[in-house]
C-alpha cells in the first residue's frame, strides 16, 4: 500500500512538473456529416450541421492540458461569437489564454470539414485572424524558459513559427514541429526542432521519397535525422508508428502498433496524438513508451465525433490500459 502510494505521489509530482507552450492557430469547425462527398458541380444533402472548437493549435493545446500539463497557448481570435466560445472552452480545460490575442474586425478563423460514414474528412481552412497572429518576446521567452516543449504546427504565419522556434532554442526549451499543413522548411530549421511529428503524407513530401508502410517510413525518417532532426515520429494510422531517435552515434527504432477500433471521424486524431505524446515525453517518458500512449489516446479520439470534444482525457486511456 504504501508503495502504491509513493507511485502516485511520483506520477502526481511529474505531472505537475510538466509545462507545455503551444504556438498555433484557434478555429471554430464547422462538420458536415454526408453519406459521401459531392462531385465537381454536384450538391448533395448533408445529414447533420455541428459547431465545434478546434483549430491544431487549440487541439493540441487541449489534448496536452487533458493529460495532465500546464499549458499556456500563443493564439489569435477575431472579437466574435465564435472567438469567445474558443476561450471559454479552452478556459474550462485549464489551459492558460492571456496571450491569445483579439482583434476587432476579423473574423476567427474557421474550418469546413466534410465527414464521410467512414470517418474520413476533408477540410478547408479560412485563416481569418490566426493570419494576423504575431509574438511578443518579452512574454514569450519567460514562459518558455519555464517549459520542457514547445508545440508549433503550419496553420500560423511561417515567420512567427521561425520567432517561436529561436526564442525556443534561446532559452532551452525543446521544440516539437508538426508540420501540417506542408509547407517549405527552409534548411536552417531543421536543426531547431527537436522532435518532428508527421504523418505518412507529410514524411513522404518532406524526405521526397514515398512512405506506405513501416519499411518505407523507417528510411524517411533516416533522411529527416540527417537533416539535424533530434527525433522523428511517423504515424501510419491503421499500421501503427514508428519512432526513432539518436543514441550516441546511431538511431534507435522503435515500432508500434495501432489498435483496432471503430471509426467514426478521425479530426484532432493526430493532434490527440501528439498532444499526449509531448505530455508524457515532459513527464519524463522516454519516446518509446510516449508513442503507444499517443496511439491509445487518438484511437479513443476516431471513436467519437469532432475536434476537441472528442480528445480524451488521461484517465480516459488509462482505463483501456
Amino acid at each position: 500500500m504504501q508503495k502504491q502510494e509513493q507511485n502516485k505521489s511520483a506520477a502526481d509530482a511529474a505531472t505537475q512538473a510538466a509545462r507545455v507552450v503551444v504556438v498555433g492557430s484557434l478555429n471554430m469547425d464547422v462538420v458536415l456529416s454526408l453519406g459521401r462527398v459531392p462531385e465537381a458541380g454536384e450538391t448533395v444533402a448533408a445529414q447533420s450541421l455541428s459547431y465545434l472548437p478546434g483549430g491544431k493549435g487549440g487541439n493540441q493545446a487541449v489534448a496536452c492540458a487533458r493529460h495532465g500539463a500546464q499549458v499556456t497557448l500563443f493564439g489569435s481570435v477575431g472579437d466574435d461569437h465564435h472567438g469567445e466560445s474558443l476561450l471559454q472552452g479552452l478556459r474550462v480545460d485549464g489551459v492558460d489564454v492571456q496571450h491569445v490575442s483579439v482583434h476587432d474586425g476579423v473574423p476567427t478563423g474557421t474550418a469546413v470539414i466534410m465527414v464521410e460514414p467512414q470517418g474520413q474528412n476533408r477540410i478547408c481552412v479560412v485563416a481569418g485572424a490566426n493570419a494576423l497572429l504575431t509574438l511578443n518576446q518579452d512574454s514569450l521567452r519567460p514562459v518558455l524558459a519555464k517549459s520542457e516543449y514547445l508545440v508549433l504546427q503550419f496553420e500560423t504565419p511561417h515567420d512567427i513559427v521561425h520567432q517561436a522556434m529561436l526564442a525556443a532554442q534561446a532559452v532551452g526549451c525543446k521544440v516539437v514541429l508538426n508540420p501540417s499543413p506542408v509547407r517549405d522548411v527552409p534548411d536552417d530549421w531543421w536543426p531547431l526542432v527537436h522532435t518532428l511529428v508527421v504523418n505518412e503524407h507529410e514524411a513522404a513530401a518532406f524526405a521526397a521519397q514515398p512512405v506506405h508502410n513501416l519499411a518505407t517510413a523507417r528510411a524517411a525518417a533516416l533522411a529527416l535525422l540527417a537533416r539535424g532532426v533530434k527525433q522523428v515520429v511517423v504515424t501510419l494510422g491503421s499500421q501503427g508508428a514508428l519512432a526513432v531517435e539518436v543514441q550516441g552515434d546511431s538511431p534507435e527504432f522503435s515500432e508500434h502498433a495501432a489498435r483496432r477500433v471503430e471509426v467514426v471521424d478521425t479530426t484532432a486524431a493526430g493532434d490527440t496524438f501528439l498532444g499526449a505524446m509531448v505530455t508524457r515525453l515532459a513527464q519524463g517518458s522516454t519516446l518509446a513508451q510516449a508513442v503507444p500512449w499517443g496511439i491509445r489516446a487518438a484511437s479513443l479520439c476516431i471513436g467519437k465525433a469532432g475536434a476537441q470534444p472528442s480528445i480524451p482525457t488521461r484517465l480516459q486511456v488509462e482505463e483501456i490500459l
